[in-house]
């Protein structure tokens, strides 16, 4: 039956039906954040019912007869609409088409195991046990297949999970993309080894007592405009943010009293994030758009606080002072230069969280492998770690001593993030891009930076990124605010400049 209200009740109803969606997503949310904070352990298959039953709601909501009619009518008249309106029907569209192609046992199947696996991997993890946490791991592979399978449509199912993260992207495209990076990467790296210059960063590997790291941390998110009156700080076994609405962010970091750079740059990599949620435009509370638009576009700010300002001597030129008043210990004797070298040490190691600028896409590079064949089927579960282990040895030249420190490092598997692991690197590649508009806006940048002004930046990216939400899709975003498509040139121009400079291999 067509329905014949008029388009601005049309987009009423919809309105309203995306509050409650979001709401919904919100609490989902909530209940993850806890899991993985504050939640007692053994509380995994309570929480697992909470969570399914919240994702229940959703799913019959989003697939109902009155949704599906909702989608139709509006998708008629949308060339009515316009900016914010327009970008709304689309993404209840969006949601509505791929809803409906999962079953609903299904949406309950996988709330309950990834609810579970992230208990099993984080006991597992602790354990250095990786045959504990591999059933969990074969069930969310198996749950993540049929599920790729059924948003498919005949094509390549990872590229159905990896559209979750960055609609539009593929994994062909990523590979195009990542196959000049790797041979820049690698070809740098090889420069970096055979330099007679050598980067000690024996100083972020002292004493740092934990209490301290978390003032210092704090301290640096709130000057770069984190607000705490909106949002939190606490601890997790794997650092993440979580956006419960702009109005409520949380941000986790995990400490090492002997490396200050585990949380110090976590915690700024996660005020990045914080930053782009929080900076969501105040008229986007309670509808599809008040969340970034893909994960690529989220990961290139919470990289361009972390690694563009965070390890960059500007910063360091206004933050030593304090770093050098709460660590008179760990800083005896150690110039502000020689700790700002020590963090952009290129040291191929193991941690990807932990690691440095030059070798973190390969990282991701290997993960992309990995999680790609073993939703394709080509990987069984219980050959992971020789596989993880194999791609080390081969990407980075590093042996993997445990499993701990191999294929059980990251979360994102136990908690069914299967498609996910790319959009790291993609926002490497748009965090350059971004900064060089920026620049370009702010001849005075660096010396704003210096002096501990960060506002004049987030001011400018959250007129141009932030505020926005889910608006615009993540490359009509980036071409609006660069003028380019995605490109590895400027990150791979950033990466020769910086690095070629650090250890004297300039081409």
């Amino acid at each position: 039956m067509t329905d014949t209200r008029e388009p601005g009740s049309l987009l009423a109803e919809a309105r309203e039906l995306g509050a409650v969606l979001s709401d919904l997503n919100q609490v989902s949310g909530l209940l993850g954040w806890d899991q993985q904070t504050f939640m007692p352990k053994g509380a995994a298959s309570q929480r697992g019912n909470q969570i399914a039953t919240v994702q229940t709601l959703q799913h019959d909501m989003i697939t109902s007869t009155r949704t599906a009619e909702l989608v139709r009518a509006l998708t008629d008249v949308q060339d009515q609409f316009g900016g914010t309106d327009r970008a709304m029907i689309r993404e209840l569209r969006r949601a509505h088409e791929r809803a409906t192609r999962i079953p609903a046992r299904l949406v309950v199947e996988l709330a309950h195991a990834e609810s579970e696996g992230v208990g099993v991997w984080t006991e597992a993890r602790a354990n250095n046990d990786f045959a504990s946490f591999a059933p969990a791991l074969r069930r969310l592979v198996a749950l993540s297949r049929e599920r790729a399978q059924h948003l498919s449509d005949g094509h390549d199912p990872y590229d159905a999970l990896h559209d979750e993260f960055e609609p539009g992207s593929t994994s062909a495209g990523v590979q195009a993309v990542f196959a000049p990076l790797r041979v820049a990467t690698m070809s740098l790296l090889d420069r970096i080894r055979g330099s007679d210059v050598h980067v000690d960063d024996a100083v972020l590997r002292r004493s740092w007592p934990s209490d301290l790291q978390e003032t210092f941390g704090r301290e640096q998110s709130a000057r770069f405009g984190f607000d705490y009156s909106r949002g939190r700080l606490d601890r997790s076994v794997h650092p993440f943010a979580e956006a419960i609405g702009r109005d409520d962010v949380r941000i986790t970091t995990r400490y090492d009293a002997n490396f200050l750079s585990t949380a110090l740059y976590g915690i700024l990599h996660e005020t990045g994030h914080g930053l782009y949620e929080q900076g969501v435009a105040p008229e986007l509370r309670r509808t599809l758009l008040e969340q970034g638009t893909s994960m690529a576009v989220h990961e290139s700010q919470s990289r361009l606080w972390e690694n563009l300002v965070g390890r960059s001597e500007d910063f360091w030129h206004g933050a030593w002072p304090r770093l050098a008043e709460l660590f008179p210990d760990a800083l005896k004797g150690v110039t502000r230069d020689a700790f700002v070298r020590a963090s952009n040490a290129v040291r191929p190691d193991l941690i990807r969280v932990e690691a440095d600028e030059v070798t973190y896409n390969l990282h991701i590079m290997i993960r992309f492998e990995l999680e790609r064949d073993l939703i394709g089927g080509k990987l069984d579960v219980v050959d992971l770690p020789e596989a993880w282990n194999t791609l080390y040895l081969d990407y980075l030249g590093t042996e993997v001593p445990d499993d701990a420190r191999g294929c059980l490092q990251d979360v994102h598997w136990a908690a069914g993030l299967f498609g996910y692991f790319p959009s790291y690197a993609l926002g490497n590649l748009m965090s350059v891009q971004f900064m060089q508009a920026a620049r370009a806006a702010l001849p005075d940048l660096s010396e704003q930076v210096r002096a501990g002004q960060f506002d004049p930046l987030r001011d400018w990216l959250t007129e141009n990124i932030y505020r926005h939400g889910k608006t615009y899709e993540p490359l009509e975003l980036l071409g609006r605010v660069t003028g380019n498509g995605l490109d590895a040139g400027p990150y791979i121009a950033y990466l020769e400049e910086k690095f070629g400079t650090i250890y004297g291999v300039m081409t």
